[in-house]
């Protein structure tokens, strides 16, 4: 190999050896011979691209793919920042502290996980399920989470122009959405049916619990004997504030069990006072059920206190830390995840429903339907348990 072949070559092994090792990541299995087989062909690798790439190497541009490969091979909230991200980060520069109400995650491109109640994006009709394929015209393709969040971000009344694709259209929607300053959504209850009420849970915030104790007290006094709490689209809020709100239905048991790396896992349990709310539950989820809303949901179906009813919940219930670099950037790594109350994991996995029921399909423009089968469904499920 030639001198400034060997140069880079070490140029850009260096970052992607402490990428691998720090804070323990790839902990004693890269004592294995198996291990360090990867860098060395990433070494040759980088070696064949320096001395027959057509054209001059530039090796940034490389090693910052490099990296982003790297994290794209972990979860979707796992991600590499470069050190102006980093600085960023640091300095707390924000360009406004507006939004469209839209969670994100990444497949590909920027998927929306859900649109909360109310907000831009809810009014515009986006879905869970839906491809960000461009914001403001540039491409996410290569963005990561964090990224999109802080290109939707803006000060209130400016605009930002999506790109979207859904399902199986050929050709994407560009939408426009006026940035604003979004409240904490409110918890609301109404009596769905006779002596069943409904619960919609937007959000968890920090007032959530006491907002559901509340409204749930005033269904039971408009004679709900049973409860349908709607996670769907749910994907804001704390994950250890939907372990606060669990607690208003679960008097006794673990709750779920937190998993960090290298440490036992911590169970999260019910304590003396806890469930007050003794009301038989149902839960409707869908895709866009996530984090927070995962956790509660998680703890309150092991402890056999509601079933789930719609879709597969998304799988995002974990927590990241920013892993600094000596170079300046660093690496965003999930290093804590939540196991339901029978040691499985959410992250990645998400929840199975009970009883299975489809979202129906809605295409841009269309209204949404006036019927909602999986609250119907929810419905029957008590009528059923009734008759048995």
């Amino acid at each position: 190999m030639k001198v400034r072949g060997r140069v880079l070559v070490l140029a850009v092994s260096i970052p992607v050896i402490a990428f691998a090792v720090i804070g323990g990541f790839m902990g004693k299995a890269m004592a294995r011979e198996d291990s360090y087989q990867y860098l060395r062909i990433f070494e040759d690798v980088v070696s064949l691209i320096v001395q027959n790439y057509v054209e001059e190497v530039n090796v940034d541009k490389v090693m910052h793919g490099a990296m982003h490969g790297l994290a794209d091979g972990l979860d979707p909230d796992s991600a590499y920042l470069d050190a102006a991200q980093v600085r960023t980060l640091d300095k707390g520069e924000a360009v406004g502290t507006a939004q469209t109400g839209l969670e994100i995650t990444r497949q590909y491109y920027l998927r929306v996980i859900a649109a909360r109640d109310g907000s831009p994006a809810a009014r515009a009709g986006l879905l869970p399920g839906d491809y960000i394929r461009a914001i403001d015209g540039q491409s996410t393709r290569d963005a990561t989470v964090y990224e999109g969040q802080r290109l939707l971000r803006g000060k209130a009344g400016s605009k930002v122009r999506l790109t979207v694709l859904r399902g199986n259209a050929a050709e994407p929607h560009d939408l426009e959405l006026t940035r604003e300053e979004l409240p904490a959504a409110p918890v609301k209850g109404r009596i769905a049916a006779p002596g069943i009420g409904y619960l919609r849970v937007a959000e968890f915030g920090k007032t959530t619990t006491d907002q559901m104790k509340s409204e749930i007290a005033s269904l039971s006094k408009a004679g709900a004997k049973q409860l349908v709490i709607d996670l769907r689209g749910t994907a804001f809020g704390d994950a250890e504030l939907g372990l606060g709100a669990a607690k208003l239905f679960v008097k006794s048991g673990v709750l779920v069990y937190r998993q960090d790396r290298g440490r036992e896992k911590e169970a999260v349990s019910a304590s003396a006072g806890d469930g007050g709310v003794t009301l038989p539950v149902a839960l409707l989820t869908d895709n866009g059920t996530s984090s927070a809303a995962e956790v509660f949901a998680a703890a309150l179906s092991g402890n056999k206190r509601a079933s789930l009813v719609g879709e597969r919940t998304l799988g995002r219930a974990a927590r990241q830390k920013l892993v600094r670099l000596p170079d300046g950037s660093a690496l965003m790594l999930t290093h804590l995840i939540y196991l339901t109350p029978a040691s499985v994991a959410i992250h990645e996995k998400g929840l199975i429903p009970d009883i299975g029921v489809e979202q129906p399909d809605v295409e841009f423009g269309q209204a949404p339907a006036a019927k909602d089968p999986t609250l119907e469904k929810a419905i029957e499920s008590f009528a059923q348990k009734a008759a048995a």
